[in-house]
């Protein structure tokens, strides 16, 4: 499993299709352990290309304040699973609650 998660200033970006870069955690599937950690800088902000370009780095989750519909149904379409309404917190915090099953999330930050 990866996850990816979109940053700014060291915590969870709060428009993710702005992000200046994404947290990727990689994780055991067998054990949840973390097996690494990397940052990437995100790609210049262009309608649809977020969902393929993480597909191609290896992204079967993403978790994000808030999305729009389109960007949803974009990262459906790849195969990534989408958690929404996650708190803005650094990624590794995010990614130990997503593994342990404690991840508070809210509604959907993004009205569109």
């Amino acid at each position: 499993m990866r996850i990816a998660i979109p940053v700014q200033d060291d915590v969870l970006a709060a428009h993710f299709g702005h992000c200046p870069e994404f947290a990727l955690a990689d994780i055991d599937d067998e054990s949840h352990a973390v097996t690494g950690e990397r940052r990437v800088a995100a790609p210049p902000h262009e309608p649809g290309l977020l969902p393929r370009w993480l597909a191609e780095l290896g992204a079967t989750h993403i978790i994000a304040g808030g999305m729009g519909q389109r960007a949803l149904e974009l990262f459906a379409s790849h195969n990534i699973q989408v958690v929404i309404g996650a708190p803005q917190a650094a990624p590794q915090e995010i990614v130990r609650h997503f593994i342990d099953g404690t991840l508070a999330t809210s509604t959907n930050l993004c009205d569109h």
